[in-house]
């Protein structure tokens, strides 16, 4: 843990630079932002990974637009006020353009920043609505939205699982909360919700609440927040005899959930986009990802396909100007590791799909195509 925390507190002292020249006009700098510390650390990794090896092939190209990459990272730590900090950090410190932030609660109140300061922000991971729904020029998202992903979360209940008593719990962050909200209207009246509330992200025990679950006796316990409080919601149910089928989204989607649940994560539900291992593109990507860092995490490639978006932008354009990018960006289609994505006027992955993945033998795996 201690050389853990070391690592990074070198990394966010001396952002990671490929090549650097010292002078500013022989670079560009790309800033990512996400968590790098804290207990969703393992997103920010993630980001840092997949942009990191995006920036090396494009040195190996012989840089964009002729030019050397420097990668700015910073840490939000998942909070929505350091999000807007670190926001203002970036714009100040000349990046071309921004890859993250990994949170919708962070992506959303920065995004305005990054507008007002004339940068484009592309997001790997944020799926709330919200972000491309603001009616700003610069944002753009490589995942799909909440909208999505809730609603083939509700079809899975009720028509595959064919579930009537559905329990709702979110973290009442923005994620949380909208993703849960859509899941709710798609249930409709094809289930009944027979329990309703929230936890706080970070808390760490949450079996008071899990025991007035306990009593509505429910089919489905679905969850909207992240892996952290994911995995410690499972263990501490089947502790307590609770043995409802969980159901979650993306914010599930990490190997660290099983880490932390350990057997009790078995048959976890979650949505998330289709198997890059089923992507003949990615699978190049996947080889060389896990060959250089491990495995890769579930925004891994999301992360390399945002900065490959941005170079290609800045390489083909000859500009770092945000609004020459953004109209590029959104006239334009960009075959990578994922396929193709084109982005709609609002700035939505207009390719983007969901699917339903579980937890068996440890290990997540696709069930739904």
């Amino acid at each position: 843990m201690k050389k853990y925390l070391i690592f990074f507190s070198i990394v966010l002292l001396f952002p990671i630079s490929i090549g650097c020249s010292k002078k500013d006009g022989d670079t560009i700098k790309i800033g990512i932002a996400g968590p790098m510390t804290g207990d969703q650390s393992k997103y920010g990794v993630d980001y840092k990974n997949g942009a990191n090896l995006a920036v090396e092939h494009w040195m190996a190209k012989g840089g964009v637009a002729g030019k050397k990459v420097e990668l700015v990272l910073e840490d939000d730590q998942h909070d929505p006020k350091q999000a807007v900090s670190v926001a203002n950090k970036l714009v100040n410190s000349g990046v071309a353009g921004v890859v993250g932030h990994f949170n919708s609660s962070c992506s959303i109140p920065a995004s305005r920043v990054y507008q007002d300061g004339g940068i484009v922000l592309i997001t790997p991971s944020t799926t709330n609505p919200l972000f491309t729904e603001q009616g700003y020029w610069n944002v753009f998202r490589v995942c799909g939205r909440d909208d999505q992903q809730g609603k083939v979360g509700a079809d899975f209940v009720t028509g595959v699982l064919k579930k009537t008593k559905v329990a709702v719990i979110n973290d009442k962050t923005t994620y949380g909360q909208g993703i849960t909200e859509v899941f709710k209207k798609n249930i409709g009246d094809k289930a009944r919700i027979v329990y309703d509330g929230s936890i706080i992200q970070g808390d760490k025990d949450f079996k008071s609440v899990l025991t007035s679950v306990k009593s509505a006796n429910p089919d489905v316990i679905y969850f909207g927040g992240m892996y952290p409080e994911a995995g410690l919601m499972v263990k501490q149910a089947r502790e307590i005899g609770l043995n409802a089928i969980f159901l979650g989204g993306d914010g599930a989607m990490d190997q660290k959930l099983v880490e932390i649940a350990g057997p009790s994560a078995e048959g976890f539900y979650m949505t998330f986009t289709p198997d890059p291992a089923n992507i003949e593109s990615a699978k190049g990507f996947l080889v060389e990802y896990t060959k250089k860092f491990g495995e890769p995490g579930p925004y891994s490639i999301y992360a390399y396909v945002a900065a490959d978006i941005m170079m290609k932008a800045i390489n083909d354009t000859g500009s770092t100007d945000g609004k020459t990018l953004a109209e590029y960006i959104r006239k334009n289609s960009f075959d990578g590791p994922l396929g193709k994505v084109e982005f709609t006027k609002k700035g939505d992955n207009s390719n983007a799909r969901y699917v339903v993945w579980s937890v068996k033998d440890g290990k997540f795996v696709q069930v739904t195509k």
